[in-house]
């Protein structure tokens, strides 16, 4: 190991769990991170100072001043200019360490996508906001072996959970199903900064011992954790489910299909809807636009405003449309104005 890099992990080197050969291996570690907003974002910060090597970060939304409290990597010039996540991480991680390979992915993850953009990880870390998503990572993770750490937080409230296929139950042996009732979200519950960091660290935790080499000291267990009412609880995971669809019986789904359906996004009031395959021209997009509206564009979406809507458009023919939690409004609108 270079004198100077050991002088930087020098901290880390002296801890026993860690040491200089799993220092190395943090260096050369390979981690997706599926979500860049309240966990996601310290998931990258946190990663990066530990040294590890490259990340991909997946995160189809751009920064709004509304984040600044609880997503960690961002400041008020990302917000003002409403860089997507991805891309503000992706430079902003740049800062933190200079030899980091760091690419940043402006799209949602799909059946479609997933091999090509968690296929040669060594973990994968969620910080996602939805459970359609969730299991199509765990669908990934099952399929090809390849380790993920769970996590949520919505109000004072979170919990994390590992997933190392083969060893410890998945996300399907513990909930086979969606939820079937409406779930509290950021917008509707509101959340407190501070339990996105400590739910963020029980999964860096994870994927630190994971990349290290030392998997075998992941527990199976399901962290609950309330920063307000008090209160850390951690059970057992139950025994993996021969009966899984996913881990039991091999069969994956989520990766069989591609999920077009409009999307809900937690936090505010806005709608995402993709409801094309082809990839938009943005320079002919916003010239067609400013005939009819206020339009400000940068080298990754276009913002239209046509109060009391909000539309951004990216490349790949998404559109979060803010100021509706109606998917036929969202759909209508897209289709007016993007066609």
């Amino acid at each position: 190991m270079d004198p100077s890099v050991r002088e930087r992990y020098s901290r880390q080197i002296l801890f026993p769990g860690i040491g200089e050969r799993g220092q190395e291996a943090l260096l050369g570690a390979r981690v997706a991170l599926v979500g860049c907003g309240a966990l996601g974002s310290f998931h990258a910060a946190a990663l990066a100072r530990a040294g590890v090597g490259s990340m991909v970060i997946i995160d189809r939304d751009y920064v709004e001043s509304s984040n600044l409290p609880r997503q960690w990597l961002f400041e008020e010039s990302d917000a003002a200019d409403a860089l997507p996540k991805a891309a503000a991480a992706e430079r902003r991680l740049a800062l933190i360490k200079s030899s980091i390979h760091v690419r940043g992915v402006v799209a949602d993850l799909t059946a479609s996508n997933a091999e090509q953009l968690l296929g040669r990880v060594d973990l994968i870390l969620d910080g996602t906001d939805n459970f359609d998503t969730r299991y199509l990572i765990n669908d990934f993770s099952v399929s090809r072996s390849i380790p993920w750490v769970y996590g949520a937080a919505v109000g004072s409230y979170g919990l994390a959970m590992p997933v190392l296929p083969g060893r410890t139950p998945c996300l399907r042996c513990v909930y086979p199903n969606p939820p079937q009732s409406a779930q509290p979200t950021c917008e509707t519950a509101g959340v407190v900064n501070v339990i996105a960091s400590l739910v963020a660290s029980y999964q860096v935790a994870d994927a630190l011992k994971i990349l290290c080499g030392q998997a075998d000291r992941v527990e199976a267990r399901i962290t609950t954790v309330d920063v307000w009412q008090g209160g850390t609880r951690q059970i057992a995971a139950p025994p993996r489910d021969p009966e899984c669809p996913a881990c039991g019986r091999r069969q994956f789904p989520y990766l069989e299909e591609s999920r077009r359906e409009p999307v809900r996004l937690c936090g505010r009031s806005a709608v995402q809807v993709q409801e094309r395959e082809q990839s938009l021209d943005l320079a002919e997009l916003k010239a067609r636009l400013e005939r009819i509206g206020e339009v400000r564009a940068n080298e990754f979406a276009v913002r239209f405003f046509v109060p009391p809507y909000e539309m951004t458009i990216f490349p790949d023919g998404r559109a979060i449309i803010k100021g509706t939690s109606d998917a036929g409004l969202a759909r209508s609108l897209y289709a007016r104005y993007i066609g």
